[in-house]
């Protein structure tokens, strides 16, 4: 990342220029979240922990207990204006965290349970049972790494740079779901080989379960998809002053970030001589 220069960056500030992903927005939906978490963690714990026999259930349920509470609370502090307004970057961590636990963490920590659900006959066994879920942790690490690997070397042909093929990709995103395709087949086909490995592990078929189950391992892999882009967004948050907001709310552009640095040269100069 180091070689890297601010102008390599910058199609990953359309998000904060289109106003997606400020402050204000985060903040409301950081507020949404608050009660989603606390819904979805109550399923896991109500409906699903009771009638799994997933090993470690309880420490798991007790972990995932701590994390959940400690983002709420962080919730609730970053969706106040005035404290948001003076620390985004922490705020934007927070809802990278917030995504991973709602749509990554708890979805798949539901799926695992489901996979082990005792329905008073054949039950999967402690050992068959921790084979799946290291099955899925390798293929997620797999795409993460992949991932990862893919989009520094994107960034590095420049791929992200302002007036570039994938600036003009991403403005068509929504419009264009065609683009989609090869990845949802790359993900379609992880899934459909760890279901079918999931399926012959199950003793008894249940639809509903196997759907749950199927949902909650996509959004897993998914969520890890999108994960690097949020890491370097907020690495460029760190970086880049053009990719933070003023307390007014308003993004800083590129171009004031340039002349600070061109104002420092010539006062370094100046001092100098």
């Amino acid at each position: 990342m180091g070689r890297l220069r601010e102008e390599d960056f910058e199609v990953l500030r359309g998000p904060l220029e289109s106003g997606r992903q400020s402050p204000g927005s985060l903040g409301a939906i950081l507020f949404i979240t608050v009660f989603l978490q606390a819904l979805v963690f109550l399923l896991e714990y109500f409906m699903v922990g009771p009638n799994t026999v997933f090993p470690y259930k309880e420490k798991i349920i007790e972990i995932h207990l701590y994390f959940t509470v400690a983002l709420i609370i962080l919730s609730l502090v970053f969706a106040i204006p005035i404290v948001y307004r003076k620390f985004d970057r922490i705020q934007y961590l927070v809802s990278i965290l917030v995504s991973q636990n709602l749509l990554s963490f708890s979805l798949f920590i539901c799926a695992l349970f489901l996979i082990g659900e005792d329905t008073g006959g054949e039950v999967v066994s402690a050992e068959k049972l921790l084979k799946v879920t290291y099955l899925i942790l390798s293929c997620g690490f797999l795409v993460f790494f992949a991932t990862c690997i893919r989009f520094y070397i994107l960034l590095k042909k420049g791929h992200y740079r302002k007036g570039s093929k994938k600036d003009q990709i991403r403005g068509q995103l929504e419009k264009n779901t065609t683009l989609l395709i090869f990845p949802a087949v790359v993900f379609g086909l992880i899934i459909v080989l760890i279901m079918q490995y999931v399926v012959r592990v199950m003793p008894e078929f249940n639809i509903d379960s196997v759907l749950i189950i199927t949902i909650g391992i996509g959004l897993f892999f998914v969520m890890l998809f999108v994960l690097p882009e949020q890491l370097v967004i907020l690495y460029c948050k760190y970086k880049y002053k053009s990719f933070n907001f003023n307390e007014r709310g308003y993004l800083y552009s590129v171009g004031d970030q340039m002349l600070k640095r061109k104002r420092g040269k010539k006062l370094s100069k100046e001092i100098r001589s």
